[in-house]
C-alpha cells in the first residue's frame, strides 16, 4: 500500500520521486485522474526530469506521502509521457477551475485538492477553495497560521467534499464530479441565478441544461436580460420553448423581446397556440406602460357562478396561474363587471352567486397608461393587483404589486426592456 494518511496535492508538487536505491527519477509535475468506484482516483504520476516528462503508474509506487515518494522501478523502467487533451490531469485541468459550491450557492475556484488513502489507492476527497489553499501553493501557509495566532485568530479550512461539487467544464463530467440534481433543484432560483451570473454564458448553458424545466424557468426569470438572451439563443429550440412555456406570460415576453427576431419566432412556433397568443399580445404593448408590465394570466368567472362552483374551479385553475390574489368577474361579452377577494369567497355562503359578493366600485388602469400611474393606484388603494381594462371595458390583464416593486426597486435582472 503506497499511500498513507492524507495530503494536499500542492504539498507534493515538484517533490522528488526516488527509485529503490534512493536515486531521483524526477519531480512530480502532475497527477492523472480516472474514475474510481466511489470517488475519482489517481492512476499515475507525471514526473519531470531534464525537461522531459515520464509516466509513473500508481502500481509502481512503493511509498507515497508528503514526506517521501518512492517507486519500485528504476529510470529505465519509466515510459515517456506526452501531454494529451484526452487525459484528465489534476493540476492542469482541475486547479484554478471554477466549480459550484451548492451549499453556499456560489461559484468558487479550486485552489488545491485533498487526497486520502482508500484501500490501496489515493482518491480525491475534497477541493480547497479558501485562503489556505492559495497560501499553501505559495508556500506560506505556516506563516499565515503564525500571523493569525498573533492576531488571536485562526486560518480556517474551506473544503468542499467531492460529493458536493458541480463542475462547469463538460470535460470534468467524465469522472463524475456531479452534485445530486435534487440538491440543485432545492436551491432558490435567485441563488441559481447568482451562480449563473458568475460564469460565462457558455458555462451557464452547460450548468442548466440538465435542470428540470420548472427549475430552469424560475432561474431564468432571475437573470439579467443579456444573460437570458444569450442562454436561450444558444439552446436547442425545443428545449428553449419548454422553458419559455413554463414561465409566466409577462416574463416569457420579456425574454423573447430580447432575442433575435428569428430565434423568437422559432420558439413561438414551438409553443402551444394559446401560450403563443398570450405572449404575442403582451409583446404588442409599449415599454413603461401598464400593458407593458401586466400579465394576461389571471382567474375570471361569470357573475352567475355560485360560490361553491367558483371554489371548486379555483382549486384547479390556481395551479396554473402565478397570481391568485383576486377572482375577476366578467360578463358574457368578456367585460369586467366586478372583483372579489379570496377572503370574501371563503366567507360567503356556498349557494351565493359571485354577482352578490363582488365589488363593483372598480379601480382599473388602461393598457397605454404610464406604469407609474398604475403604481400610484396600487399604492393609494392598497391593492395586490390592478385590472388593466380598455375604454370599452374589456379586460386585458393585471398589474401585480410585485411588478410595481420591480419598477420602484428594480434588481438588474428584472428591468423591463420590451421591444415593440
Amino acid at each position: 500500500m503506497p499511500f498513507f494518511g492524507e495530503l494536499f496535492v500542492s504539498e507534493i508538487l515538484k517533490k522528488p520521486v526516488l527509485d529503490p536505491k534512493g536515486e531521483e527519477l524526477g519531480r512530480v509535475k502532475d497527477l492523472v485522474v480516472v474514475k474510481g468506484e466511489a470517488l475519482p482516483k489517481i492512476s499515475s504520476l507525471i514526473v519531470e526530469k531534464k525537461r522531459k516528462l515520464f509516466s509513473l503508474p500508481w502500481a509502481d509506487l512503493n511509498i507515497f506521502n508528503k514526506r517521501i515518494i518512492s517507486a519500485n522501478i528504476y529510470s529505465e523502467g519509466l515510459k515517456a509521457y506526452e501531454m494529451s487533451e484526452e487525459a484528465l490531469l489534476l493540476v492542469r485541468d482541475i486547479f484554478d477551475k471554477q466549480i459550484v459550491d451548492a451549499n453556499g450557492a456560489k461559484v468558487v475556484r479550486v485552489n488545491d485538492v485533498k487526497l486520502e488513502g482508500f484501500n490501496t489507492e489515493a482518491v480525491l476527497i475534497a477541493a480547497d477553495v479558501g485562503m489556505r489553499g492559495i497560501m499553501r501553493r505559495l508556500g506560506v501557509e505556516r506563516g499565515g497560521e503564525d500571523l493569525m495566532r498573533v492576531l488571536r485568530g485562526n486560518l480556517p479550512y474551506n473544503l468542499i467534499s467531492w460529493d458536493y461539487i458541480q463542475p462547469l467544464e463538460p470535460k470534468l463530467t467524465a469522472i463524475s464530479l456531479t452534485i445530486p440534481r435534487q440538491m440543485m433543484s432545492e436551491l432558490h432560483p435567485a441563488d441559481l441565478a447568482a451562480i449563473i451570473s458568475q460564469v460565462s454564458h457558455k458555462e451557464g448553458a452547460t450548468f442548466i441544461k440538465d435542470l428540470d424545466v420548472e427549475t430552469a424557468a424560475e432561474m431564468l426569470s432571475e437573470l439579467e436580460p443579456d444573460a437570458q438572451a444569450a442562454i436561450i439563443t444558444g439552446m436547442d429550440t425545443e428545449k428553449a420553448a419548454d422553458i419559455i412555456e413554463e414561465m409566466p406570460p409577462d416574463e416569457a415576453a420579456d425574454v423573447l423581446s430580447d432575442l433575435p427576431a428569428g430565434k423568437a419566432q422559432e420558439i413561438l412556433g414551438n409553443l402551444e397556440k394559446e401560450d403563443a397568443e398570450d405572449i404575442q399580445e403582451l409583446l404588442g404593448h409599449e415599454e413603461d406602460t401598464a400593458g407593458g408590465i401586466m400579465t394576461n394570466e389571471y382567474i375570471a368567472y361569470s357573475p352567475e357562478m355560485t360560490v361553491k362552483e367558483a371554489s371548486e374551479r379555483f382549486r384547479v385553475n390556481a395551479r396554473e396561474v402565478e397570481t391568485v390574489y383576486y377572482i375577476y368577474v366578467l360578463d358574457k361579452d368578456e367585460k369586467l363587471v366586478g372583483v372579489t377577494s379570496l377572503r370574501e369567497l371563503l366567507l360567503a355562503e356556498p349557494d351565493s352567486i359571485l354577482a352578490d359578493i363582488m365589488e363593483t366600485n372598480l379601480k382599473t388602469v388602461s393598457p397605454g397608461e404610464d406604469e407609474m400611474v398604475a403604481a400610484g393606484i396600487i399604492s393609494k388603494y392598497n391593492l395586490l393587483a390592478l385590472p388593466v381594462v380598455d375604454e370599452d371595458g374589456y379586460m386585458h390583464g393585471i398589474v401585480t404589486v410585485d411588478d410595481i416593486i420591480d419598477i420602484l426597486l428594480p434588481p438588474s435582472a428584472k428591468r423591463k426592456r420590451r421591444k415593440v
